[in-house]
């Protein structure tokens, strides 16, 4: 032990002599250890926010969506002959996708979704009018600030009732508690039995992983928005118009499992009966698309594995150049040093000393360097904080950039996982003993009266 605390003693101390050259040589294995766990930190991050994404889209849930026609158009010309373009799910289809028709499913929620202004006196707001039932509270993980959600009952007597989000709320009765009050919607008034509480867009909204906003969203019940609302919807702008009809936008099937096997288990294979259930009925019609979160998770996972390892290696790179870095610089130490190398050589030292004290040199070098890198890469996290906050101040003060990709650069958190500050460090070490060897193998195999000779 003395021996090795001395031969590290005296390896600090020749490298405090070139402090600068030790210091320059060291930032490269401290950006290197950085990069590799900040790297892998944003594309744990990435993952997890991808997989969160998908999670409240419901692991053991199976969604069916309306999907227009590409090859179809809704919109013409005033001149023109005005037509209804006739797509989507079926409450047909609501029968067929239901617990009593195929096993393992729990539940069957459908939604029908309407762009339309919401009015309370001379203030107005459009809004995303949602027909739905019950269920749909629970699935969508909605929360109440007050008041009560729509109910089965609300259903069977085709209450005119509606909730409404909190932005809603606070755009249409500012200082004015909504509970009571009449909104007006196509002409029809609705009395606000509850508020939702505020949520932050998310993908999962409509069972789409197209980022939404749930707060401006008003609730009615499914069976009102048939009756008062009918299935058509016909829009002018401007000399053109759009006439569609959609009987449902949506049906969240909720799947629930068995003695014999988890909900998990369920989901593919039933998602596959969903699917022929589907182009049966609608006789190869592909005006509807099943989202299956399960596989959408599996696939993120495979994502996140890939995107781990091409970010890790591109950032290993950097690690390799900080090795040669200090295999050069060692090099050049060996030939500065090669007078004392000969002293040393010629007082009794063995060949094994020489590499020893080189290789403890450059172990020294890469060790500290990583450990620098490694509380660096601690502070991703907070480091990449700064970054964001640096980018929404420019950004708000530029050009516009793309929506979506603020919202995922804003929701991104990098996540430092522990075992990542191991490897790092392990790797730096690890290049610094491999890229150390060759400089001290060059110093142990100097003549000794050559190096006496050297000037």
């Amino acid at each position: 032990m003395f021996r090795l605390f001395r031969t590290i003693n005296l390896a600090v101390k020749s490298l405090l002599l070139h402090k600068l050259r030790s210091s320059l040589t060291m930032l490269g294995i401290v950006f290197g250890v950085f990069s590799v766990i900040a790297m892998l930190a944003i594309g744990e991050g990435a993952s997890k926010q991808a997989q969160d994404q998908v999670l409240e889209l419901g692991a053991t849930n199976i969604i069916v969506r309306s999907v227009k026609p590409p090859e179809q158009s809704s919109s013409t010309t005033a001149n023109s002959n005005s037509f209804i373009l006739r797509y989507g799910l079926l409450r047909e289809d609501l029968k067929l996708l239901s617990k009593e028709n195929i096993s393992g499913i729990e539940r069957s929620i459908p939604i029908r979704e309407v762009s339309a202004p919401v009015r309370y006196r001379h203030r107005e707001m459009n809004c995303r009018v949602v027909g739905c039932t019950s269920g749909y509270f629970e699935t969508n993980n909605l929360n109440l600030r007050d008041g009560r959600f729509i109910t089965e009952h609300d259903q069977v007597k085709i209450d005119t009732i509606a909730v409404v989000a909190a932005q809603v709320a606070e755009t249409l009765f500012p200082g004015e508690d909504p509970i009571g009050k009449s909104v007006q919607i196509n002409g029809e008034y609705y009395e606000i039995r509850g508020i939702t509480r505020t949520r932050g867009a998310t993908a999962a909204i409509g069972g789409s992983l197209a980022g939404q906003d749930y707060n401006k969203d008003i609730y009615i019940p499914l069976k009102t928005m048939q009756v008062r609302m009918g299935d058509d919807n016909i829009q002018r702008k401007q000399g053109s118009f759009s006439a569609e009809s959609i009987q449902l936008h949506q049906i969240t099937l909720q799947i629930n499992g068995t003695e014999e096997k988890k909900a998990e288990d369920l989901v593919i294979p039933i998602s596959e009966v969903v699917r022929e259930t589907m182009e049966i009925n609608h006789k190869g019609k592909k005006d509807w698309s099943i989202i299956v979160p399960m596989e959408l998770l599996e696939q993120a996972k495979q994502i996140q594995l890939i995107f781990n390892l091409v970010l890790g290696s591109i950032a290993a790179i950097s690690l390799v150049v900080g090795g040669i870095g200090i295999m050069n610089i060692m090099l050049a130490t060996v030939t500065e040093r090669t007078r004392e190398i000969g002293v040393r050589r010629a007082l009794g030292a063995r060949q094994r000393d020489i590499i020893e004290q080189f290789l403890v040199e450059t172990i020294v070098l890469s060790g500290v360097g990583g450990a620098i890198g490694m509380l660096l890469g601690w502070l991703t996290p907070q480091i990449f904080s700064g970054t964001q906050w640096v980018y929404n101040k420019i950004s708000s003060n530029t050009v516009e950039v793309d929506a979506g990709f603020n919202n995922m650069f804003a929701d991104l958190t990098p996540d430092v996982q522990p075992w990542t500050l191991g490897l790092a460090f392990g790797i730096s070490v690890g290049i610094g003993i491999i890229f150390g060897v060759y400089p001290a193998m060059s110093a142990a195999r100097l003549d000794p009266i050559e190096a006496l000779r050297h000037e």
